[in-house]
């Protein structure tokens, strides 16, 4: 049986709303140790953290659109870490991914790898715009440039957030060598369950308060 606690050890407790202050940042670590969550997700410019206390510190890079140059995104994870960031969730270039050009991909993810060093990377690969064999093929690239997880989506694109499926077929992609992040429009207590059944070992939540409360203690 999945408890209560068991979710909230899986959770990155995330605020990325462009407009959000620091204020609301120091809100979201204080619930956020509260809830007893993995970590807390923040914009790079929210970086550092004030007191995270025993919560891991993660951050974005080329986001949400991956489409800038990987060196800028480099560049913004080596800043990130620098920052104190102890994982780093970048997005993937999509019209590389879309032009099928993966040996792009898969530099794109590897530089950013250099970049972060020992911190985590995991790889934001939008799942919910792509096909079922991009998907298999951009989380069979992020593994071989030597990222730590594959993750689902943004929760800013208009094709929408993560499903089972897309998790289901992320997690037999990279089996039990990478971590596997669902995130983008989980809302309730069902649909965390469902992706952490589909083979989630990370979720991105924004609403953890919420979902919490509807899975039982």
């Amino acid at each position: 049986m999945t408890t209560r606690s068991d979710i909230a050890g899986l959770i990155d407790h995330t605020l990325l709303k462009p407009e959000s202050t620091k204020d609301d940042v120091n809100a979201l670590v204080e619930q956020g140790k509260k809830l007893g969550v993995k970590a807390v997700c923040v914009s790079p410019s929210q970086l550092p953290i004030d007191n995270p206390g025993d919560l891991t510190v993660a951050t974005v890079v080329g986001f949400p659109s991956g489409a800038v140059k990987t060196a800028v995104k480099a560049a913004e994870a080596k800043q990130a870490v620098a920052d104190g960031a102890d994982e780093v969730d970048m997005v993937v270039n999509l019209g590389q991914v879309k032009e099928g050009d993966f040996d792009a991909v898969e530099r794109d993810i590897h530089e950013v790898k250099q970049a972060c060093g020992d911190v985590l990377l995991k790889v934001i690969i939008e799942s919910a715009a792509l096909t079922d064999d991009e998907i298999v093929e951009v989380c069979k690239r992020a593994e071989a440039a030597g990222a730590d997880y594959v993750k689902t989506s943004t929760g800013f694109h208009p094709a929408g957030g993560a499903s089972e499926h897309a998790v289901k077929l992320m997690s037999e992609t990279v089996g039990d060598r990478l971590g596997v992040k669902a995130s983008g429009g989980i809302r309730t207590g069902e649909a965390a369950l469902a992706m952490v059944k589909a083979g989630a070992t990370r979720l991105g939540l924004s609403a953890s308060a919420q979902i919490l409360s509807e899975i039982d203690a």
